[in-house]
């Protein structure tokens, strides 16, 4: 079993390989014509969905510290959220240079019209502020307000497993899924809250045990 010391060592360069291999991955089967007969399309669904997921296994960072008391996982977090929104942003590229190619007034009709696209692209510009924001400079400038900021990230998940259940219509399963994974995620958090306001709540004044006596 590898020690403390190089799992910290190890971990970041690991965790950032393997989000970044889902890239590397779809790069190599551009140069090779393996995208099949509908190259722009596979690669809007691999985008897409590797964006997702690692926006998921982000926020799965905070329940798996608290339920397993590794808070070493914490450090992997800012990178997971990163790396989420850099393919959330290879995926719009995609959809509006390969795509659209730059046709602004379609892209403004498709926003406008369609509705799994306007959640899509509401998404992305809920993630903006998120992604900005994620450096430590911000979370000191932001104090407490960078927190309730950051909880926009559930509203986007939720933004992208919407995108995705309308834009697949008859196979649901795959966005199924990611809803059954972010509610999960945010039950976790919700389940949370009762008890950090237990914890705050002033202690009740202990009663006296000596008897009071009758007024006179």
């Amino acid at each position: 079993m590898a020690s403390p010391a190089v799992v910290r060592r190890l971990g970041k360069p690991a965790v950032f390989l393997a989000a970044l291999l889902p890239a590397l991955l779809l790069v190599a089967d551009t140069l090779r014509d393996r995208l099949g007969a509908n190259p722009i399309e596979t690669i809007t669904h691999r985008t897409g969905w590797w964006a997702l997921t690692l926006l998921l296994v982000a926020l799965a960072v905070t329940p798996l510290r608290r339920v397993t008391g590794w808070n070493g996982v914490a450090r992997y977090r800012r990178m997971l959220g990163l790396f989420a929104f850099t393919y959330v942003v290879l995926h719009f590229l995609t959809y509006l240079v390969l795509d659209q190619f730059f046709a602004w007034s379609f892209i403004v009709e498709d926003v406008m019209d369609r509705p799994y696209i306007t959640v899509g692209f509401t998404t992305f510009v809920l993630l903006i502020p998120l992604a900005v924001t994620s450096t430590r400079g911000w979370i000191r400038r932001l104090g407490p307000r960078w927190q309730r900021l950051h909880r926009l990230a559930y509203v986007a998940a939720a933004g992208g497993v919407f995108h995705f259940l309308w834009l697949v219509k008859a196979d649901t399963r795959e966005p199924v899924l990611f809803g059954v994974a972010l509610v999960t995620l945010l039950a976790l958090r919700l389940r949370r809250r009762p008890r950090r306001a237990a914890a705050r709540a002033p202690a009740a004044p202990a009663r006296s045990s000596k008897p009071v006596e009758a007024a006179s």
